[in-house]
């Protein structure tokens, strides 16, 4: 059976959503997540774009060892060496170069001829061959070039040394007809095509990137670029959940092997989802909340005679358990060690027993800990950086005709700084004040705040979602805890720690 290669861009085209910012730490801790689940490549960043998005791609490159990885440049030298010098730790580092293509873009955003186009792709390839032959080329609007001169395009970069040639529908504006008569143009109007990968990146402006995307695969496409949970610039990219499960279900079809591990797809949606501060909408194909589930009584009636009258997919595929924890406060580490051996996960010692800890408390206060609990502790933990600020003590007054006023003591780089109390509307505001009293923040806008109950019952686990605005820029912070108000305070300070770190990342 034939195969297709993922190459995610969760990292690249991801992070250029709107409002997103991910510190290296969450980056590393998202890639090995995908790097679990077998995709063939991760594009980390774009190196040249910021200290911080260079020091991202270089942690990612250097702790990565299965899959290859990728970063972004532009045809110009300096991308190349700044995105070289990031990647070089690989063990199978690719360089990923682009120009536009589409008249619109030379005429009003390169200002360049075609020929000025093709010559500066050409030059960028050859320079790039000193460091990798992995060398991946991409279009930019190609949907939307002339498709004579995108075939003259590709045939000379792959004469170069170009081992990839992507075709993006950068704005998303083609369907998937079009698309695959143009995949299938390609093949038969560029002399040196077989001696590359054809590679696709759709966006989802008009709702089409999946669709488009498997447009191309049935005519001769190679490689197909996605992002998790669909994430992107604008309306987003295609989503490597889909597309995998698309191939996977539809076998039949498609005639393809999946050669990914298809039961981490829930884990990887939860921990991008929780890491960008973007929700997954409940009827998200896949991933989202009502994916496997039924309200109609018919289909429940379906369901619970045969599963496959109103499922074409098992929740299990994914990665998803219906069963409960068998675990509670008399539980050891041995035991929890078990659980998380039994899904994969994998935690130093430093921060086992930190879960451990936290894992303990949560079962002295619930009477009975399900796996959804577990894995909410456990996203707290997937990634670790070097915090500024910890909570030490909170304390909230608040009710009918009471101001509301937060007590709280910080310890700053594991010191006790001094005590604040301050008032707000509300007692979250109240707990918000505090922080930035303590902290010195005083240019921090609040963007969003949210509150949702990880499992069911009055005992059930908060995980409070913040995002924050600091210096134009969107920092995300969250937590899980029984307690509402220590959670919300733990998100804001988490929020405010990116920030710090991205600071530092990028002096």
């Amino acid at each position: 059976m034939k195969t297709v290669k993922f190459f995610d861009t969760t990292l690249r085209d991801g992070e250029q959503s709107p409002g997103v910012t991910l510190i290296p730490e969450e980056k590393l801790a998202i890639a090995k997540q995908l790097e679990k689940m077998r995709v063939n490549v991760i594009e980390a960043g774009f190196p040249i774009a910021s200290d911080g998005d260079f020091n991202a791609v270089k942690m990612v490159a250097d702790n990565i060892k299965e899959i290859e990885v990728a970063a972004l440049c532009r045809c110009r030298k300096k991308d190349i060496d700044r995105a070289w010098d990031a990647l070089k730790g690989a063990v199978n580092p690719r360089l990923h170069i682009f120009i536009a293509s589409s008249p619109i873009h030379l005429k009003y955003k390169l200002k360049m001829t075609e020929d000025e186009v093709l010559n500066s792709a050409v030059e960028a390839i050859k320079y790039a061959k000193q460091y990798t032959d992995n060398i991946e080329f991409s279009a930019e609007d190609a949907a939307r070039s002339d498709v004579d001169f995108l075939c003259r395009l590709l045939n000379a970069v792959i004469e170069a040394g170009a081992k990839v040639v992507n075709i993006p529908d950068t704005v998303g504006y083609i369907v998937p007809s079009e698309f695959g008569n143009l995949i299938k143009t390609i093949k038969e109007n560029t002399p040196l095509i077989d001696q590359a990968e054809i590679s696709v990146h759709c966006h989802n402006d008009l709702g089409l990137a999946v669709a488009n995307s498997l447009a191309a695969i049935e005519n001769g496409a190679t490689q197909v670029e996605v992002s998790v949970n669909g994430i992107g610039e604008r309306a987003g990219n295609a989503a490597l959940e889909e597309i995998v499960m698309a191939l996977y279900t539809r076998q039949d079809y498609y005639d393809m092997e999946i050669t990914q591990d298809t039961t981490q797809i829930a884990r990887l949606s939860k921990l991008v989802s929780n890491s960008t501060g973007m929700s997954i909408q409940p009827n998200k194909a896949i991933v989202g909340a009502n994916a496997f589930a039924h309200e109609s009584g018919i289909h429940q009636d379906g369901v619970i005679k045969e599963r496959t009258t109103y499922e074409i997919m098992d929740a299990k595929t994914i990665g998803l358990e219906q069963n409960k924890l068998v675990l509670g406060k008399h539980s050891g580490r041995h035991a929890l060690k078990d659980f998380l051996e039994k899904y994969d996960y994998e935690l130093d010692d430093k921060t086992f027993n930190n879960f451990f800890k936290r894992f303990k408390d949560l079962a002295d206060k619930k009477k009975n800990v399900s796996n959804a609990d577990i894995f909410a502790l456990l996203d707290n933990e997937l990634y670790d950086y070097e915090k500024v600020y910890e909570l030490e003590y909170i304390s909230v007054m608040t009710g009918k005709g009471l101001l509301p006023t937060a007590t709280i003591r910080l310890l700053k780089d594991d010191e006790v700084i001094q005590t604040a109390a301050c008032n707000g509307d509300g007692p979250v505001d109240a707990i918000f004040q505090t922080i930035n009293e303590l902290t010195g923040m005083e240019d921090i806008k609040l963007m969003s705040y949210k509150i949702d109950a990880v499992t069911e019952g009055k005992d059930a686990l908060g995980e409070s979602f913040v995002a924050v605005e600091i210096d134009g820029k969107i920092y995300t912070g969250r937590s899980s805890q029984t307690d509402i108000t220590e959670a919300s305070a733990i998100a804001y300070l988490d929020a405010i720690n990116k920030y710090l770190v991205y600071n530092k990342n990028n002096k």
